[in-house]
């Protein structure tokens, strides 16, 4: 029986996301350079032909990763602002969430490397470098707003907010890595450990 219209978007779909996940997984530890187009349509299960289908080359899927990790990462941000919560809770809240995603989710982590690298690498695309110019602060702002929010009502300790979002923003990206690096070995920290670093006991 032949696939109507809606089961070959799905495929589509389907397949498109199984390029941008073996993407992610071979710039996470090789880098851009180092990724052949190639290495990704096969390490997808398709034919490079086939893989020109959805995207034009690999720094294409690499802005679109850049682009997909930023988007996510800004949502959860204003998300996570918008929540009618006490500062303290919102910072516990975004710890545990983070640590969470971090060890259950292999992307999870790897979103985390690869903005690192594009925070810091002068080779990848034009387009790659302006998403992140625009859009990396949005984390480190919201946070700096949480901390201070909670540093007015007493909550939080009184260093200055936009360092302890830094020291916030730190922690989590070096778990990212351990993660990366251990794989199945990474264990979750005690979330209580991170919270004694921004909260003020009363």
């Amino acid at each position: 029986m032949a696939r109507n219209a809606e089961q070959n978007q799905r495929m589509r779909d389907d397949r498109r996301k199984q390029i941008l996940s073996t993407a992610l997984k071979l710039f996470a530890v090789r880098g851009l350079g180092a990724t052949k187009i190639t290495d990704i349509a096969r390490d997808s299960g398709i034919s490079q032909g086939l893989l020109y289908h959805y995207f034009r080359s690999k720094e294409e899927i690499f802005v679109e990763l850049v682009r997909h990790a930023l988007e996510g990462m800004n949502a959860a941000a204003r998300t996570l602002e918008g929540l009618p919560l006490r500062p303290t809770e919102k910072i516990r809240k975004a710890i545990s969430e983070l640590l969470r995603g971090i060890s259950e989710n292999e992307d999870f982590a790897r979103y985390f490397l690869l903005v690192a690298q594009a925070n810091f690498s002068e080779a990848i695309p034009e387009e790659a470098k302006v998403i992140i110019q625009k859009e990396s602060h949005v984390p480190h702002q919201v946070m700096s707003r949480i901390m201070r929010e909670g540093q007015q009502d007493g909550s939080i300790k009184k260093h200055n907010a936009d360092e302890l979002a830094l020291v916030f923003w730190v922690l989590m990206k070096g778990f990212a890595l351990h993660k990366a690096a251990r794989g199945s070995q990474f264990e979750l920290p005690d979330t209580r450990i991170l919270v004694d670093f921004f909260e003020r006991r009363q």
